[in-house]
């Protein structure tokens, strides 16, 4: 493979890294609080000679609101995301979101504020200023995976949510699929299968899995590419509000 290719892969498959980044959450949250968590993640790319890793955090701060961090690396690429919110009558509101990407070429940062009391969002989007209207439950990239989470605990099976993505606003769609025993570096869990709807005749896929019986931790990613790349991502390790999460010891074969 040339080298303009393999570094093409390594573009999608670091977007896509993040893109589905939604999975890379460890929540330790009830339908009524946030608690703070840390979580870290490896992946795996078929196809492409480099594994990636991923760290995922959520910090409260002196003011009121809380700081949800993602960072992500793979070869010589970076990537981060950080979201400022606050959560009002079980509502989770974004204030700032920033995405910064750097390395295989071309760099890219987006940019979001969120003005509710003047029902706007403003920011930057490779390079250009925009201005949207805001929504009842509108949410940025990174607060609607919170929002997937606290869904899933209140026992929902079809979730919908309207999300900020570079300078648009796209509809989310996710539903539950089933449960199933779930083999981690961090052990097996029980947990619930959910797939992002996606058109009908899309031909990527997503699936995820959440921990049951660890407030829908989410320990396992697959995702299929329309050329037929597929990646993994699978929890390494995670703490909520400081404790360990630990899972069943795996069977020996």
């Amino acid at each position: 493979m040339c080298y303009s290719r393999t570094n093409n892969k390594m573009k999608t498959a670091l977007t896509w890294f993040t893109s589905v980044s939604f999975g890379l959450l460890a929540s330790a949250l009830s339908a009524a609080e946030l608690v703070p968590f840390s979580a870290s993640y490896a992946a795996d790319m078929k196809k492409i000679p480099v594994n990636g890793e991923a760290t995922h955090s959520l910090s409260s701060n002196e003011d009121g609101t809380w700081t949800l961090t993602f960072n992500a690396g793979m070869f010589v690429a970076r990537l981060t995301e950080e979201s400022t919110l606050r959560l009002e009558q079980d509502r989770l509101l974004p204030l700032s979101y920033r995405y910064e990407r750097r390395g295989l070429g071309r760099s890219r940062e987006t940019t979001q504020r969120f003005d509710w009391d003047n029902e706007q969002v403003s920011g930057t989007h490779k390079g250009d200023d925009f201005i949207l209207a805001t929504e009842p439950g509108l949410l940025d990239k990174t607060t609607y995976q919170l929002a997937l989470q606290r869904d899933l605990m209140a026992g929902l099976e079809e979730m919908h949510y309207r999300v900020v993505d570079g300078d648009d606003i796209d509809d989310y769609h996710f539903r539950v699929t089933g449960e199933r025993r779930v083999t981690t570096r961090a052990g097996q869990f029980d947990a619930v299968e959910v797939e992002r709807v996606r058109e009908a005749d899309a031909q990527r896929t997503t699936t995820l899995w959440f921990a049951k019986d660890w407030n829908y931790l989410l320990v396992r990613l697959t995702q299929i590419e329309t050329d037929g790349q597929q990646y993994q991502i699978m929890l390494k390790e995670a703490t909520m509000n400081g404790t360990p999460v630990i899972g069943d010891p795996v069977a020996a074969d």
